[in-house]
């Protein structure tokens, strides 16, 4: 799963803020010899010097490095679970957005019973490594509706593609041009994506002109919020009724939630 540039920082702060606890909990743990048995009764502060008080936790740490570990795994962990919290009601009140969005082209069977959405980048290797298995998805279900939502995360080139993508929609090709451009090998930049759209049939003068549109844009920009929203911080990522997976997955993994979907409906 490729992640975006605040899915690159919010790894970073994993790292500082995890430390800045472990040391602080260890300093707690180390504030008296007679702690343990204070633990027993009622916890009573102690006045102790700064520079002893740091001299402790220093040396807490340095005897149990594994406390920092412990307390980075366990604050990913809640903050995994609140987030999770968090997109789960996101999702309950945009569901309309995230699979009814006039603008986001639909494959598979249009009136399915359970919808499949996918964010993709076409620069994404993971994404392209997936796209088979969506195939195998859509030609193994005949009752599911596939949402594909344009999320230009890797530069310049891939906002490009989804333009050019979006703009084949309006030519009635999406599902051809994305198809084939997914299979494409090397980046998929103006070049590529031009040659693919000449050779699905396309006006490209009418292709040009239309990823010019306002609207264009703006459906974009709808899509990065909403996974923005959703916790979907790198690509691909899925929704499938209530469940959101970020990440690469495969036809086995797909099929269990679709069926997931399906039984709760």
């Amino acid at each position: 799963m490729l992640p975006t540039r605040n899915g690159l920082a919010r790894s970073v702060r994993w790292i500082a803020i995890p430390l800045l606890l472990a040391v602080a909990v260890g300093g707690w743990f180390l504030f008296d010899p007679g702690f343990k048995s204070a633990q027993k009764t009622a916890f009573v502060p102690i006045d102790i010097p700064q520079d002893e008080f740091e001299r402790r936790v220093r040396a807490y740490i340095l005897d149990n490095p594994e406390v920092i570990v412990e307390a980075t795994q366990r604050l990913q962990a809640r903050q995994r679970a609140a987030e999770s919290t968090e997109a789960q009601a996101v999702l309950k009140q945009r569901v309309a957005e995230v699979t009814r969005d006039p603008a986001s082209p639909v494959g598979g069977n249009p009136i399915g019973d359970v919808t499949l959405v996918e964010f993709f980048d076409y620069n994404c290797p993971y994404c392209r490594r997936v796209a088979p298995v969506m195939v195998e998805a859509e030609a193994a279900d005949p009752q599911l509706r596939i949402v594909y939502k344009e999320f230009p995360i890797l530069g310049a080139n891939s906002v490009f593609a989804a333009k050019a993508a979006l703009a084949a929609h309006r030519q009635g090709a999406y599902i051809a041009f994305h198809k084939a451009l997914m299979l494409e090998k090397g980046i998929a930049d103006e070049k590529t994506a031009l040659e693919v759209a000449a050779k699905a049939g396309l006006s490209l003068e009418r292709l040009k002109a239309d990823m010019n549109d306002p609207a264009i844009q703006q459906a974009i920009d709808r899509n990065l919020d909403l996974a923005q929203a959703l916790r979907i911080n790198g690509t691909p990522g899925f929704v499938v009724g209530d469940q959101i997976v970020r990440g690469a997955t495969d036809l086995k993994t797909l099929q269990t939630l679709v069926g997931r979907a399906r039984s709760a409906q």
